[in-house]
C-alpha cells in the first residue's frame, strides 16, 4: 500500500516539474482543459443557479395551487389563440361557488389587476401594478406584512379604501417603508386610499409572476370601484388540502367548473386549469436541454485537450527514455511503468481543471454582481469535473504509457 502511495507521489512530482520547466508549453497544451473545464463548470453552474432561482420563485406561488384562467400557460395541444379569446373570463360568482361546492379546497381567491399610477403630493408613480384581491390571496400567496399590517375581514365585506404597498413603491413615495403607514395616496380615477401596511422586500427574481416590491394589494370590492373587472386580467387560485393530490384537486374543479358554466358533455371545456407543478417539469425539461449545448462544447474543447496532453506525454517519454531504462533494469514492473506515466496524465489534466474551476469562480463572483440571482459552484459539478479531468487524463496517457512499459532497458539505457 505504501509503495502505491509512493507511486502516486512521485507521480505528482513528476507532473508539478513539468509545469514548471515547460510553463508555456504545458500551459497551451493544457489550454483545451482548461477551456472544457472552463465551459462545463460555468454552463452547469449557471444553469443550475437560475434554475434554482427560477423553481424558488414558481413553489413560492404554491406547488398545491391551481390558477384557473382562460388562457393555458401551456398550450400543449396548439389550441387556436381565437378560442381562448373567446372564452369568458373567471367570475367572482364563480370563485364563491367553487368555496361551497369543492370539499378538498383549502383555499380558494379571485385576484384582478391592472396597472396604473400611484400618487402621494406631488410624487406619481406610474406602471403600478394594482392586486384586487378576496380573503384567501394571502394564505395562498408569498404574501409577507413587514410593516403596518394585512387587511382584516370587516375591510373585505365593506369594500374599504385599504390598501397594502409594496417596499420598493414605499420607499419612492415615503424614503422610509414604516412612513408610509398611515398616509392618504391616489390612485386610478383619483381615488383615496389609507396605507395600512407594506410587503416585505422580496427583492428581483428571475420568475416573478406577483411583482409584490411594485405592486399595492387593494380589497377586490373597492378594486371594483376604481375599474371594470373584464379588463382587470381576473384569475381565480385555488389550493388544495395537504393531503390531495394535484390530479385529484383537479379532477375536482373540472367537474366543478363544468357544471358551474353548464356544459354539456359534447361541449369542451372553456377554462384552463394550470397547475405550478406541471410549470416546474417543464423549466426543468428547458434547462435540461440548454444544458446540451454547454456539453457539445465542452466535450470538443476536451477531445482538443486530450490531444495536447497526449502530445506532451510523448514528449515526456521521449525525454525520460534513460530513466525507464533504468528503472526497468533495477527491477521495475511494466504495471508500475504503466501506472507513473498514467497518473502524470491525470494531474496534468488535474492542474489544467484547476486553472478553469479558478476562472469560473472569479467569473461567478461577477455575474452575481451583475445579475439578480446568486449564482453558485454546485459540489456535484465541481467532483464530476474532477472526475472528468482524471478520465480525459488517463486517455490521453494510455498510448505514451504503454508505449513507455513495452520499452527493452537495454535500448532505452543506451538511447540518447
Amino acid at each position: 500500500m505504501f509503495r502505491y502511495f509512493e507511486i502516486i507521489g512521485t507521480s505528482f512530482r513528476m507532473a508539478m516539474q513539468e509545469f514548471r520547466s515547460n510553463k508555456l508549453r504545458t500551459f497551451l497544451s493544457l489550454l483545451g482543459i482548461t477551456f472544457g473545464i472552463f465551459c462545463i463548470i460555468s454552463v452547469l453552474s449557471t444553469i443550475s443557479s437560475m434554475e434554482y432561482a427560477i423553481q424558488n420563485d414558481i413553489k413560492s406561488l404554491g406547488t398545491s395551487s391551481v390558477f384557473i384562467d382562460k388562457w393555458e400557460y401551456r398550450n400543449d395541444n396548439n389550441y387556436p389563440w381565437w378560442k381562448f379569446i373567446k372564452r369568458p373570463e373567471p367570475k367572482y360568482e364563480e370563485m364563491k361557488l367553487l368555496k361551497q361546492h369543492v370539499p378538498v379546497l383549502k383555499n380558494v381567491s379571485y385576484s384582478a389587476n391592472i396597472s396604473d399610477k400611484l400618487e402621494y403630493g406631488d410624487n406619481v408613480l406610474k406602471g403600478v401594478t394594482y392586486y384586487g384581491v378576496t380573503e384567501d390571496y394571502a394564505a395562498s400567496q408569498n404574501v409577507v406584512i413587514g410593516e403596518g399590517r394585512y387587511f382584516q375581514q370587516s375591510e373585505f365585506d365593506r369594500a374599504a379604501n385599504s390598501i397594502v404597498i409594496g417596499f420598493t413603491l414605499a420607499e419612492k413615495l415615503f424614503s422610509k417603508p414604516e412612513k408610509a403607514l398611515g398616509k392618504i395616496v391616489r390612485l386610478k380615477n383619483d381615488k383615496e386610499a389609507i396605507v395600512i401596511g407594506v410587503i416585505k422586500k422580496q427583492g428581483q427574481s428571475i420568475a416573478d409572476m406577483w411583482n409584490f416590491d411594485n405592486s399595492i394589494i387593494l380589497p377586490y370590492n373597492f378594486m371594483k370601484q376604481i375599474v371594470y373587472y373584464r379588463s382587470a386580467n381576473p384569475i381565480i387560485i385555488a389550493q388544495g388540502k395537504p393531503n390531495v393530490s394535484m390530479d385529484e384537486l383537479k379532477d375536482e374543479l373540472t367537474g366543478a367548473m363544468r357544471s358551474i358554466r353548464k356544459l354539456s358533455p359534447t361541449q369542451e371545456d372553456n377554462y384552463a386549469l394550470n397547475d405550478i407543478e406541471s410549470l416546474s417539469k417543464d423549466i426543468h425539461a428547458l434547462f435540461a436541454n440548454v444544458s446540451i449545448g454547454g456539453w457539445a462544447i465542452s466535450v470538443l474543447s476536451l477531445i482538443v485537450g486530450m490531444f495536447g496532453v497526449a502530445n506532451i506525454m510523448f514528449v515526456t517519454v521521449r525525454e525520460r527514455t534513460n530513466q525507464i531504462g533504468l528503472k526497468k533494469a533495477i527491477g521495475a514492473k511494466r504495471g508500475i511503468i504503466m501506472m507513473e506515466f498514467l497518473l502524470e496524465s491525470a494531474f496534468l489534466c488535474i492542474i489544467g481543471g484547476l486553472i478553469g474551476l479558478l476562472a469560473v469562480v472569479a467569473l461567478t463572483q461577477i455575474f452575481s454582481a451583475m445579475f439578480s440571482f446568486k449564482v453558485f459552484i454546485p459540489v456535484s459539478t465541481i467532483l464530476m469535473a474532477i472526475s472528468i479531468c482524471l478520465f480525459v487524463g488517463v486517455a490521453a496517457g494510455i498510448i505514451p504509457a504503454f508505449i513507455a512499459a513495452r520499452m527493452d532497458p537495454v535500448v532505452a539505457i543506451r538511447s540518447k
